[in-house]
């Protein structure tokens, strides 16, 4: 369990390091191969804006009436 630990951190500590930031969202990342290779990438852009649109709502016309219901009035003794 201990050497299982000691070699996370080790590959943490390679991986943190075999990365920089080059420009905004993009970035340089060295991989462990025969040899080193180098690529660049780049993040993904998210841009999120708000927009308005005009939703037609039917108007309900609604007519009232009265009904009779039932009344319960149970007198406990």
């Amino acid at each position: 369990m201990k050497k299982m630990f000691a070699a996370a951190a080790v590959i943490v500590a390679v991986s943190a390091t075999a990365c920089k930031k080059t420009g905004e969202g993009e970035y340089t990342v060295e991989k462990p191969v025969v040899g080193t290779v180098t690529d660049t990438v780049h993040t993904p852009v998210v841009e999120t804006s708000m927009e308005s649109t005009t939703v037609a709502v039917p108007k309900v016309v609604t007519d009232s009436t009265t009904i009779k219901v039932p009344h319960v009035e149970v007198k406990r003794p």
